[in-house]
């Protein structure tokens, strides 16, 4: 008797791990789909918080599966989505100094996105590192993109105005 109650327990945990995984992969393509229709650039980045996180969900259960191919995949959309959302923070919001609303959340995620990458790097087997190491790559560089347009050198001037106040005065004849 205890042998199928324990297969029936067995059964029921699969079974549940299923729907779960099912109903994430729903909430996946529901976000995917909100983030795909709008228009506003700074609600899109604020978006994609919440798809990314829900992305990297998926990741982590495909890895704990040992189903690289699919963390692929999702960190692959997960890479695209960032530029999107990127892409149309700077096209309606050309100056991310004045205008942070959107850049510094799109910063953090993308910079919380390289850890989660990080960590899958570390477990995923040789063979499924290269893509992940491309996409690795890309975020890296969105990431250097944004800070360098939160928070621009501010060195030109400094430089310029310098050489006039360190200079001797003349001496007259």
């Amino acid at each position: 008797m205890r042998v199928w109650s324990a297969r029936l327990l067995v059964m029921l945990k699969a079974a549940a791990l299923a729907c779960l995984a099912v109903a994430a992969a729903d909430k996946v393509s529901d976000l995917q789909a909100r983030f795909d229709h709008e228009t506003n650039s700074v609600r899109k980045a604020k978006l994609l918080e919440k798809l990314g996180d829900e992305q990297f969900g998926e990741t982590r259960r495909a890895s704990q599966a040992n189903d690289y191919v699919a963390v692929g995949q999702v960190m692959e959309k997960y890479r695209d989505n960032a530029r999107v959302a990127m892409d149309t923070l700077k096209k309606e919001h050309p100056n991310a100094e004045r205008q942070m609303g959107g850049y510094k959340q799109l910063q953090i995620h993308i910079h919380r996105g390289l850890r989660e990458l990080d960590e899958m790097l570390i477990l995923a087997p040789l063979e499924y590192r290269p893509p992940l190491q491309l996409v690795r790559q890309d975020l890296v560089s969105m990431d250097d993109e944004l800070l360098l347009m939160l928070f621009p050198r501010r060195t030109e001037g400094k430089k310029s105005a310098a050489p006039h106040a360190a200079a001797p005065p003349e001496k007259q004849p």
